[in-house]
This record gives C-alpha cells, sequence and structure tokens, in this order.
C-alpha cells in the first residue's frame, strides 16, 4: 500500500537559497521546531532510494505525533460523554479558589480567576516573544535555576545578583530552550529530560518556599486596619496564580504555561516593589450564615432581580423567602434593601418607613453575621437621616458603636451624627475618644478642628483642620474644612490661607481663591461687583433709592434709642465693636411679626419677588458701630447678589472690600456686589453706620431654579 505524503510548505531558508536541489523533498518541521529534511549524514543529496528512505523517516514521526494528538482528543470527547468524570472531586478541588470569599466556587470565582490569569500571562509571554528573535541570533541556550529565597533585607537587584549561573549561560523558560535545540535526535530523547527538569525545578522553588501550595491563603490585615480596605494583598495574589498554574503545567506538560510563570518569576525580581502590586481587591462581606449558604442559589435570584431594576418582583421574591426561611437574615436584608429600592421609585416615605422596619428586623435575627448586622444598621441610620430623623439615626449609630468599640469609621459617624443635632459637646467627646486611639485619624481631626473653631479656640483649630486635610484620609477632603482652615489662619494674620484657598480651589472646592462659596449653581455669571443694569433689576433698585428716606426713619423707630443696636449678629464674623440687625424676611419667607414694626418699607418690598421670593437670602437693617472690624468672609452661595441701601453713612471711616477693591456707602444709594466673593468690612467712624440689605436672586437663574433650588 502506498503511503501519502503530507506536503509541507517550504521553509523560507529554502526559498532565499542560491541553489535548490530539484530532487529534494519538502522540509518537514516537527513540534519543537526541529526541521526534518532528506540528508545524508555528510550533508549531501541522497540518491534513488536513500533520498526517499529519509523522507518517510520525518514523516514517519510527524505522522506519529498526529495520531496521538488525536488519541488525546478522542480521549477527552469520551471522558465526557461517558460520565467518566468524577464531578464532586473537582469541584471540591475547585473551592480552594473561592476568590470572591463567598464560601464556594461560582460563576464570579471563575471570573475573577481568568481575569487575573489573563493579565499576568499576557505580559510575560509577549515579552517572551520579543526576546525569542533576540537570543537566537545569540545562539544561547539557557537553563532554569531554581529562585533563592528572598529576604525582607535583600532588594530585588541584590537578589537577582545573587542567583546561581553556569559560566556563559543565561536563564531561560524551558519551552524556548526545547524549541531552539538544533540537534536532530529523536522527539522521545528530546522531550524526556525536559519533562524532569520541569518537575524538578517546581519541586524545587516549592521547598523554597516560593510557591505556596495553599492557594486560599491571606495575609493578614495589618494591625489598626480595616479588612475591609486591606482586603487580598498583591504578594498573596501573585503566589497563589503562581501555584495554580505552575501545577497545571506540570499535570498537563504544558511548557508555554510554565515559561510564562517563569518570565514573570524573573521580571518580578528585577522591578521594584511597588510597581508589582495589583489593585487591591476590597474583601467581601459575609453576609450569609451556615444555612444561609444552602439557599445561596434562591437568594441571588432575588437579588439578581433587584439589581436589574425590578424592584416589584425583588420584593414580592424576597417576602417569599422570609416566608419560608423566617429565621433568615440574609433574606430579610434582601427584603428590606428592595423594599428601600421600591420607596426610592416610588417616592415614597410610607414605603421606606417599612424598609426601615425590615432592616432593624435583620440585625435583631439570631445566627446574623457580624458583616450583616453592620451594613444593616448602616443603612438603617442612612435612611434615617436621609427622612430627616436626626436622634432615630443617632440612636441606630449609637447601638453600632456598642456592638462594633473598635470600629472608628463608626464612631466617627456617630460624631457626625451629634453634629447634625447641633449636640457639638457630644460630637467633641466622641472625636476625643477616637483620637486618644488613633491619633493619626484625619477624619476625626478635621472634625474636631471644627469644632474647636465654632467654640472661637481659632488657634487651637488650626493644627487639627490642617493635619486632618493633610493626612487624606477618607472624608477630610471637603470645602468646609478648607473653608474654616483658611479663615482660622486670616484670623490669626496667616498669609498661608490663600494656599489652603488655592488647594480648596484646584480640589474642586471653590470657584476661585476668591469665590468660595459651597452651595452653588455652576455656569453662572460670577464678577465681584455689579451694576443696577448688570442685574436687570432697575425698577426695584430705582424705588429703594426714591424712597430711602421713607426706610431710614422707620428702622430709626425700631433701633434701641438708648444702645443704638438691634438684634446682635450672630454669625461670629466680628473681630470686634458691636454690630446687629433687624431681619424682615429669612428664606423667602417673612420673619415673625418684624414687618408690622415697619409696614411701609415692607410694603414697597411686596411687589418684587427677585428679593421676598430669594430663599438664599434675607432682607434686613444692619447697624454698625465705631471701631467694629468684620473679618474677611464669603456667602454660602453664588445664588444670589447683595444690595446695600446707605441710609446713615458717617463722611470718612466706613468701607467695604470685595476682593481687591474698596469701595463706600453713600445715603440713598445702592451698592450691589456678589457676597460669594471674598469682603471685609470696616467702621472708623466716630458715630454708627445704618444700610438697609436686600438680597436678590441672581439674574441667570432660571424661574424653575428659583423655585425648587433648596432655602440657604
Amino acid at each position: 500500500m502506498e503511503e501519502t505524503v503530507l506536503e509541507e510548505p517550504i521553509c523560507e531558508e529554502a526559498i532565499l537559497a542560491e541553489e535548490i536541489p530539484e530532487v529534494k523533498p519538502a522540509a518537514m518541521v516537527n513540534k519543537n521546531g526541529v526541521k526534518a529534511e532528506a540528508a545524508t549524514a555528510s550533508g549531501g543529496v541522497a540518491s534513488g532510494g536513500g533520498g526517499a528512505a529519509s523522507g518517510f523517516s520525518g514523516t514517519k514521526i510527524f505522522t506519529w505525533f498526529m495520531v496521538l494528538a488525536l488519541l488525546g482528543v478522542w480521549s477527552s470527547v469520551a471522558v465526557v460523554w461517558l460520565d467518566l468524570v468524577d464531578y464532586d472531586n473537582v469541584i471540591g478541588k475547585l473551592s480552594a479558589y473561592d476568590a470572591d470569599g463567598d464560601g464556594d466556587f461560582d460563576v464570579e470565582d471563575a471570573k475573577v480567576l481568568l481575569d487575573e490569569k489573563e493579565v499576568k500571562t499576557a505580559a510575560p509571554k509577549k515579552e517572551m516573544l520579543k526576546k525569542e528573535d533576540k537570543k537566537k541570533a545569540e545562539n544561547i541556550v539557557e537553563v532554569p535555576v531554581p529562585k533563592t529565597e528572598k529576604t525582607k533585607d535583600q532588594s530585588p537587584g541584590e537578589v537577582a545578583s545573587k542567583k546561581n549561573r553556569t559560566k556563559g549561560v543565561k536563564e531561560r523558560p524551558v519551552s524556548l530552550v526545547q524549541k531552539e535545540a538544533k540537534e536532530e535526535s529523536a522527539v522521545e530523547e528530546q522531550t524526556e529530560p525536559i519533562v524532569k527538569e520541569v518537575i524538578q525545578t517546581t519541586e524545587g522553588t516549592e521547598e523554597e518556599g516560593q510557591l505556596p501550595l495553599n492557594p486560599s491563603q491571606e495575609q493578614q490585615a495589618p494591625e489598626g486596619e480595616s479588612p475591609d480596605a486591606v482586603g487580598t494583598p498583591a504578594k498573596s495574589e501573585d503566589a497563589t496564580e503562581e501555584s495554580f498554574e505552575g501545577k497545571l503545567a506540570v499535570e498537563a506538560g504544558s511548557f508555554e504555561a510554565e515559561a510564562a510563570v517563569q518570565v514573570e518569576e524573573r521580571n518580578a525580581e528585577d522591578q521594584p516593589e511597588d510597581m508589582l502590586k495589583y489593585k487591591a481587591k476590597k474583601k467581601k462581606p459575609k453576609l450569609l450564615n451556615t444555612f444561609e449558604k444552602t439557599i445561596k442559589s434562591e437568594i441571588d435570584a432575588a437579588e439578581k432581580l433587584r439589581k436589574k431594576g425590578k424592584v416589584e418582583e425583588a420584593v414580592r421574591a424576597f417576602d417569599t423567602l422570609v416566608q419560608q426561611y423566617p429565621q433568615s437574615p440574609r433574606c430579610r436584608y434582601g427584603k428590606a434593601l428592595a423594599e428601600d429600592d421600591l420607596a426610592e421609585k416610588m417616592r415614597s416615605n410610607d414605603m421606606l418607613q417599612k424598609a426601615l422596619s425590615t432592616y432593624k428586623e435583620a440585625s435583631e435575627l439570631p445566627n446574623a453575621t457580624p458583616d450583616l448586622i453592620k451594613a444593616t444598621l448602616k443603612k438603617r441610620a442612612e435612611r434615617q437621616q436621609f427622612l430627616g430623623r436626626m436622634r432615630g439615626a443617632l440612636a441606630t449609630l449609637e447601638k453600632l458603636v456598642q456592638i462594633f468599640p473598635e470600629d472608628m469609621a463608626l464612631k466617627n459617624d456617630l460624631g457626625v451624627a451629634h453634629l447634625l443635632i447641633g449636640d457639638n459637646k457630644s460630637a467633641k467627646r466622641v472625636y476625643e475618644e477616637v483620637l486618644a486611639i488613633a491619633p493619626s485619624n484625619g477624619f476625626a481631626k478635621v472634625h474636631y478642628g471644627f469644632i474647636l473653631k465654632s467654640e472661637n479656640k481659632i488657634a487651637e483649630s488650626i493644627p487639627f483642620l490642617r493635619d486632618g486635610l493633610e493626612s487624606g484620609d477618607p472624608g477630610t477632603d471637603d470645602g468646609r474644612f478648607y473653608f474654616h482652615l483658611g479663615d482660622a489662619l486670616q484670623r490669626m494674620g496667616d498669609d498661608s490661607a490663600y494656599k489652603w484657598y488655592e488647594r480648596g480651589h484646584q480640589r474642586g472646592h471653590f470657584a476661585s481663591v476668591w469665590q468660595r462659596s459651597l452651595y452653588n449653581v455652576d455656569g453662572l455669571k460670577a464678577q465681584p461687583w455689579w451694576t443696577p443694569k448688570d442685574t436687570g433689576y432697575m425698577d426695584l433698585i430705582k424705588t429703594l433709592e426714591r424712597n430711602w428716606r421713607t426706610i431710614r426713619d422707620e428702622a430709626l423707630s425700631v433701633m434701641d434709642q438708648t444702645t443704638g443696636l438691634f438684634v446682635p449678629e450672630e454669625e461670629n464674623l466680628r473681630e470686634k465693636g458691636e454690630w446687629g440687625q433687624f431681619t424682615l424676611w429669612q428664606q423667602g419667607k417673612k420673619a415673625g411679626e418684624s414687618c408690622h414694626s415697619v409696614p411701609k418699607t415692607c410694603g414697597l418690598l411686596e411687589r418684587y419677588p427677585e428679593a421676598t421670593g430669594c430663599k438664599r437670602g434675607q432682607i434686613k437693617f444692619s447697624v454698625m458701630q465705631p471701631g467694629t472690624h468684620v473679618w474677611p468672609h464669603t456667602g454660602p452661595t453664588n445664588c444670589r447678589l447683595r444690595m446695600h441701601l446707605g441710609l446713615v453713612i458717617p463722611k470718612t471711616g466706613c468701607k467695604i472690600r470685595c476682593t481687591n477693591d474698596t469701595r463706600a456707602w453713600e445715603e440713598g444709594k445702592v451698592l450691589i456686589f456678589d457676597d460669594s466673593f471674598e469682603h471685609e468690612v470696616w467702621q472708623d467712624a466716630n458715630s454708627y453706620r445704618l444700610i438697609f440689605i436686600v438680597d436678590v436672586w441672581h439674574p441667570e437663574l432660571t424661574q424653575y431654579q428659583r423655585q425648587t433650588l433648596s432655602p440657604i
């Protein structure tokens, strides 16, 4: 029977040769990159049957490889179709690779492992291919050398310099040694020692502790750090993946995988340690108790509905689970989350109240995991604050702190809860406790500094605010802290205040160094001083200026004739002196019965909603006595402009600065400025100064914005 010889394409070297023998059979390239040609031992062209015999020999080797490959494929098919796999045993092994930490091996774990493997092997393989041609030219054969254990005192460079190397020989992956060998020995003779070498190399590495056999091993979080923030360290991840791929390489004979691992290991030793760290994986909360792991698929199905936005179906699904498993904290927590989402969709406070009750029930069930209790009560406190139930949120957070006394983040949240109800004294005590345990806690520092400044302890507040901001801890990058640190420094005569204002601007908290308001609408025209024409409120301005004497007389009638004061200013803006005010409108509403005392003034303003309806402003009389200085400060919002109508103005000594432009008042005239820009006031005259302040909406705000913006 005549044997058919498979035709192979002629190699590139044969095409480039000056003379191509006409009777020379096609070159055969075997699996290891070794060409088998019809040639005599002396290199001459064989004649007659000799040449045919040589060609047949090369083909025979190739054919046997094809047969073995096909046998492997059919064996794999037989294993699957004839159900020869011990699936329980396989799944048991895979559970060691529980990447997401939920207690089993599922699709999410597979995704994590595959993603990590792709990241880890892609770069080394690419680098290996780039270097292949260069190493061929050098004609250097490399052998793998077991890695030495790297100690803490050794740098990557020192470790590399201490590797055992054969004189004149470089390290190479095994697969490259195999592919570049030039000997024409049989494939079986060439493969066997390489397999042994790979096994020896792997065994040697494991003995030295470089490839831990336990892939689920995790490094514990450093003392004082939350495990949630640390996750699985990069070092442990590297060891896990290398061990997994290394064992597969030996068991399956995949030299390419083993080579990729070796390339990566050598590259890792030659790079700085911080360049080797992968993105830290956040540790997944343990929300399932032992029983709930047996119904995980049912919980996941209901949770999937919620995450897809099918909240009504999710509520029904979790309600069914709660009825089936009434003692399951996770089922009840899922129901609370679904009710919470439904409340948001329906914009229903009643539904949100139902969710709050379900959160509470979930946290109080027996066998709830600590992570579930923490997640449930934190969510409940957050939603209570959303509803404005600050004292309820405070009680929830106090319970959390009792359960988890070592969690400084929970104590910090408790301090904020005290501040939200105006209990600065209790908040101060909480932050003192935190700082006693964790002196470098940035969140506690900025809030403690904020409280000290509110107590007018300006100098004492500065180091806490400054150190807290410099820490960069979560929750510290807030415009309020830049605002108050700069303000404290200004009051101490420290020009470094503007460095902090600039930093706050660069961080996006301030529109500019000068304009430092915190409650803003983007895109509004921003300039410190305005003309009546700029505002578009010409009618209002003319009314004020035409009737300034009437307004002045009513103001004088409500002033205390003995002290020359109104109600004292309460914003702690004075360095010295006396400054009082008498408010007619506040946040778009009349202030009590004040208009009964000045009916003509209020009557004049009733027809100007840009003023009386300005929910982010005030209408009031302001009197300032001689010797008063108001610190540089900014208003809270860019949504308003401030008009000052001069009523009683001393001839000299009274002035106002906005940014770097200083002006003076005139009786019967209106000054207009944007008080979101820094401004400062001096009263150095011999008698009081009386003005009428009217805040108006920024003219570029739409009617819809004026109706929907929150009051300030």
